[in-house]
């Protein structure tokens, strides 16, 4: 998967019950003091490399050395419960925002603020993101979100401006169809990728995962069921993951397409393909879109070693200053949470200016909902690709979520 990709829920009633067992606890027994240990999802050669970089840079001038473990994205959470019962869990644990309320709710993380990590100067969605219940337990470097990529070349050939509202997203993407080119492309698999690209239009049109049914998110429904209707979007987005999305792209058969900026490094590999980013187009002209915040937080699990931790925590703080923060954003394509770096990546990289913009209203998947998302999840690809699919209206589908993510939360 894409850099810093959001990662699939675990399954919730494992994760509880194992980490409420094990709670996380207990450092390997015999680990070297002068090492600090990281369990992330870093298997990209260049993401971990970048990593490594960086954890050097603020592990050297407290004499110590950090070593990473890094599974895929998917496998992180039941290696954490593995290494816990062990008693061999690592001192820093890099999670996807959305797994960190199931860890958080057992008990098994550190407080930032108990362990002397500072969250002060980070945008308010980066907090939320690493927070259960009002504590912050996690902190993020870097996040990313969604923004509408186009091709430049289609759109000056066609006289199309890149749309800023949803009526002038349809026409463009329907003045955009031509021969085997859609207009527009986006994921809705029933999974996380289809989720992420959902919740934009959703969120946008007043959609509250908290009360799926509340009247407002069949909106968003019907925006993309018109796409795909009008032909000016495939049928087959419900089965295109996001990487789908870019190829999709490159292979020149859509003109425009929801994504992130972890497509950046392929996307700058094929130089005649001429693109750039602006925000997700709104339902009311003028209104700032509401995207999710997507990436990891790096947590403290709970051990008995105080002093390793506390060498972790300055690891972290360091980690988070502001040129630190604008250096690994410019590494791995995503925005610094810190106000004053994310000020300086837009400046640095006007190309992604979109990406920066849409971070400072988006906001984490689990505010609202915590250790219940993955069932909200579940309920709201039900309902777009029961639309989608022509099974059900907007508004019987949300109401359908609404139950379904009601009883999967209990």
């Amino acid at each position: 998967m894409p850099l810093l990709r959001r990662r699939p829920p675990a399954p919730v009633l494992l994760l509880t019950l194992a980490v409420a067992s094990a709670g996380l606890t207990g450092c390997a027994r015999g680990a070297d003091p002068d090492t600090i240990t990281v369990l992330n999802s870093a298997t990209d050669q260049h993401e971990h490399d970048q990593q490594q970089k960086f954890f050097d840079r603020c592990a050297k001038p407290l004499g110590v050395k950090v070593e990473q473990t890094s599974v895929p994205a998917a496998q992180v959470a039941t290696k954490a419960l593995r290494m816990a019962s062990s008693h061999s869990m690592t001192d820093i644990l890099e999670l996807d925002g959305s797994e960190l309320p199931q860890f958080a709710d057992t008990g098994g993380l550190v407080p930032l603020k108990t362990a002397g990590v500072s969250v002060d100067g980070l945008s308010p969605g980066a907090v939320s993101m690493g927070s259960f219940k009002g504590t912050a337990y996690g902190i993020a470097r870097s996040v990313n979100t969604l923004a509408l990529f186009y091709n430049t070349d289609v759109l000056k050939e066609a006289g199309v401006a890149p749309p800023t509202t949803w009526d002038e997203l349809k026409v463009a993407a329907k003045k955009l169809t031509r021969g085997k080119t859609f207009g527009m492309a986006f994921s809705a698999t029933p999974d996380a990728d289809g989720v992420y690209q959902f919740l934009p239009f959703f969120w946008s049109a007043g959609g509250d995962e908290a009360h799926i049914d509340n009247g407002k998110g069949e909106q968003a429904l019907k925006l993309w069921k018109d796409l795909v209707t009008a032909r000016s979007a495939s049928s087959a987005v419900v089965t295109w993951n996001q990487q789908d999305v870019n190829d999709q792209f490159i292979a020149g058969r859509t003109a425009m397409m929801v994504n992130g900026p972890w497509q950046v490094p392929v996307l700058s590999q094929h130089k005649s393909l001429h693109w750039a980013v602006t925000t997700i187009p709104v339902p009311v002209a003028g209104k700032a879109p509401v995207a999710p915040m997507g990436g990891t937080v790096m947590t403290l699990p709970r051990t008995d070693d105080t002093g390793r931790q506390a060498t972790a925590a300055k690891i972290l703080n360091c980690l988070n200053k502001s040129q630190n923060q604008v250096g690994w954003g410019a590494g791995v394509n995503n925005i610094p949470t810190r106000d004053s770096a994310a000020a300086q990546y837009k400046a640095d990289n006007p190309k992604l200016a979109g990406f920066a913009d849409t971070v400072a209203t988006a906001r984490s998947r689990t505010a609202k909902v915590g250790a219940r998302w993955p069932a909200v999840s579940s309920a709201l690809a039900g309902a777009f690709q029961s639309v989608l699919t022509g099974s059900a209206s907007p508004e019987a589908a949300l109401k359908r979520a609404q139950s379904q993510a009601t009883a999967g939360g209990e």
